[in-house]
């Protein structure tokens, strides 16, 4: 694609994005007060997303593993594709977040969609790594999980039907999601982001200062977000003298 094709692939995701979230309100969802309605659309949408991207990530090395030999210059135009609609996902989903929510909410979806949008924007429009993006869109195989336990929490199925909010036995639906969204976060997101780390470390003479700057600054940022998420989910899900799972 050339780039006024490619930023039309950016702008229709985005505008399809904010179309899809529109749409979830006139389908069948639990009773929820105003605020907890928008975050149920909003987490909707970014599962929708994290469903698509993670399958077409993984679709694209499928399709050229060799890829994962040059995540400079290699790509395809399913790999470009995927990159450019991720891109106007994170465009969506960014001005959708600074709207409804107050800042002091929202600052660290804000500053993590800023660092991977300016990583994205160099992908699209210089068509150089390309395949390294798409081996960051490899976290979203767990954010499917994760986004599905928060759907869980908002719609009050965490624990079995009529046990005490204070026994805390979450339903099956519940503990399988709870595993399955740690073991992914441990398999995608950890390790995938130790691994771009250890590549970029490896390559760092191959690429440029400012993408070396940008990916740096970008994967320390990112991984100390993780790490936090991984001790909230921990202490959430698996330690039993601190369950409160309703904010996280």
């Amino acid at each position: 694609m050339d780039l006024k094709s490619t930023l039309l692939v950016v702008g229709g995701s985005a505008c399809s994005f904010k179309l899809l979230n529109a749409a979830i309100r006139f389908l069948p969802t639990p009773e929820l007060e105003h605020k907890k309605s928008w975050r149920w659309r909003n987490i909707s949408t970014s599962l929708a997303h994290s469903s698509l991207t993670g399958a077409w990530a993984t679709l694209c090395f499928y399709l050229k593993p060799h890829m994962v030999e040059d995540l400079i210059s290699s790509q395809s135009l399913l790999s470009h594709s995927l990159v450019a609609v991720s891109t106007g996902y994170f465009i969506h989903d960014f001005l959708d977040v600074a709207v409804n929510r107050s800042f002091k909410h929202s600052w660290e979806v804000l500053l993590h969609h800023s660092v991977v949008l300016s990583c994205f924007s160099l992908s699209v429009t210089s068509r150089l790594y390309v395949g390294y993006s798409v081996v960051s869109l490899l976290v979203e195989i767990n954010s499917v999980f994760l986004h599905i336990r928060q759907l869980l929490l908002l719609s009050g199925r965490k624990n079995m039907p009529g046990t005490d909010v204070k026994a805390l036995r979450p339903s099956v639906t519940y503990r399988v999601t709870s595993w399955l969204n740690l073991g992914t976060l441990l398999g995608f997101r950890v390790c995938t982001l130790a691994w771009m780390t250890r590549w970029l470390a490896a390559h760092s003479e191959c690429v440029s200062r400012s993408a070396l700057m940008m990916g740096t600054v970008g994967l320390s940022l990112v991984s100390t977000m993780n790490m936090v998420l991984l001790y909230r989910l921990l202490r959430a899900d698996f330690l039993p003298s601190t369950h409160n799972t309703n904010d996280h």
